[in-house]
């Protein structure tokens, strides 16, 4: 927590004051109680003696002091807010290798579901464009607030062979350059995510893109997606390949580091499902919020007003006056 104007936190030494007052007084009143009454006639006197209960309401009071000096000072925290203008491309490896069933049911059905959950909690404002790869790269959805057109875009991608990380990265950014303006006039800040569990085979090299990414100041992160364990059957009547006959897809991660390190996004493995939703969480926190600090004078407000009432009700309860 902090304090937007912290230097009225000096008006709690008044109240510290009162409190040390408070104290002396006491204890003047009960010396002078003590030289002019007999101590053995006190309790013939006074038989019921309220005790500690005579400082609560004194002691409450002034904890409510303080929360309200407290309050003065505008203490605000961090909280968490929707941004209110960004772009995220959502790009999506539909290689053939994406078919593994290391992930359950698969890497491609794992990656769709967990893309879906990402783009449906993102803030209701932000843009959201979602490109597919594998040989080529193509825009499904232009960057758009329509988040249910983009769910639904992901949820109907297809395999296909190859892959081209770098052409997805340069066709993200052209879907980036066509996002529309903000109220200013301006194109938000954008990033793209972009899933993969292999390299480039086909396409433009990543270092192309890397470079195109920086120049256009686009953070790219990246996910590794799968185990290294992964293995498809490939099916393809022009090889001399035995149908039944594995083919290992380990999943690529060092160029995707390489991709995210270069360009200022983060990089992120994932090898389950659970993983992958977690990465997407952790993407959508730093996408789709920002952290401000929020004033929350009112909760000491409160908290005082509260403070007072209970003053006012032991006081009242005990000894049927006000503080």
């Amino acid at each position: 927590m902090t304090f937007l104007s912290a230097w009225r936190l000096w008006f709690l030494l008044a109240v510290v004051a009162l409190a040390v007052l408070y104290v002396v007084l006491q204890r003047r009143r009960t010396s002078y109680a003590l030289r002019f009454t007999a101590p053995e006639l006190l309790d013939l006197v006074a038989p019921s003696r309220p005790g500690f209960r005579r400082h609560v309401p004194a002691a409450v009071f002034l904890v409510s002091l303080a929360t309200l000096v407290t309050g003065f000072a505008q203490p605000a925290r961090v909280m968490k807010v929707p941004r209110e203008r960004a772009t995220v491309i959502v790009a999506i490896d539909v290689s053939l290798s994406m078919e593994a069933a290391d992930v359950t049911p698969n890497r491609l059905e794992a990656a769709k579901a967990a893309a879906d959950s990402f783009i449906e909690q993102l803030p209701p404002k932000l843009n959201v464009g979602v490109v597919s790869f594998a040989g080529t790269a193509a825009v499904l959805v232009t960057p758009t607030q329509d988040h249910f057109a983009a769910r639904t875009a992901v949820q109907n991608l297809q395999l296909s062979e190859s892959t081209a990380i770098g052409e997805a990265i340069f066709t993200s950014l052209n879907a980036l350059a066509n996002a529309p303006e903000d109220e200013t006039g301006t194109q938000p800040p954008a990033r793209i995510v972009l899933l993969s569990d292999g390299e480039t085979t086909v396409g433009r090299p990543d270092s192309e893109a890397v470079d195109a990414a920086k120049t256009a100041g686009v953070p790219v992160s990246t996910i590794a997606f799968g185990t290294k364990d992964g293995y498809i059957v490939y099916d393809d009547p022009r090889t001399p390949r035995v149908e039944e006959d594995p083919v290992r897809v380990p999943v690529g991660d060092e160029n995707l580091r390489a991709i995210a390190d270069a360009t200022g996004g983060s990089y992120f493995e994932a090898s389950s499902l659970e993983e992958l939703e977690a990465v997407y969480t952790d993407i959508g926190s730093a996408v789709g919020f920002e952290e401000v600090n929020r004033e929350i004078t009112d909760w000491f407000v409160a908290g005082a007003l509260l403070l007072l009432l209970a003053a006012s009700g032991f006081s009242l309860l005990w000894f049927h006056r006000l503080p």
